[in-house]
């Protein structure tokens, strides 16, 4: 019974870790790029 279950939990444990790393990125980073300008230009100097 405990050779069962150590296998049993070994081949769950190896599983997750693959699926983990070949899952598709759950990321939700904002979008990337030219942003528009907001603001006041700086003052030239003398």
């Amino acid at each position: 019974m405990k050779l069962w279950k150590w296998t049993k939990d070994a081949a769950q444990y190896v599983s997750e870790g693959f699926l983990r790393i070949f899952s598709p990125s759950k990321d939700e980073y904002p979008d990337s790029g030219l942003q528009p300008f907001e603001g006041r230009p700086n003052k030239k100097s003398a």
